[in-house]
């Protein structure tokens, strides 16, 4: 998977479309990412010691990593990420401004 927990991220498409937020979870087998915030969704709460109350709680749930696309942190633009090795090792490059990330 091409993001990564701590990056910066813009939603492309949805009911978020234009929203942004920073990766706190990654799923890789689901293909998802988890950004807080966004993609709320209401869930109706039974009464309980810890929510006496009960009612309607709203609770993120996480987004799929084709509806995001990453901030370059240099260019600050929406960008797809590409790799390049160098001396062995791999690393991440916006493909705009050919920054690595």
């Amino acid at each position: 998977m091409r993001i990564r927990k701590g990056d910066k991220v813009r939603v492309i498409t949805g009911k978020d479309r234009g929203r942004e937020g920073v990766v706190e979870r990654v799923y890789a087998k689901q293909q998802r990412i988890f950004l807080p915030g966004i993609n709320l969704f209401k869930k109706h709460i039974k009464k309980s010691e810890q929510t006496p109350q009960g009612g309607v709680v709203e609770l993120p749930r996480p987004v799929p990593v084709s509806n995001v696309m990453l901030i370059c942190p240099k260019c600050k633009k929406t960008t797809r990420v590409a790799y390049r090795v160098e001396s062995g090792k791999k690393f991440r490059m916006c493909k705009r401004c050919k920054s690595k990330i």
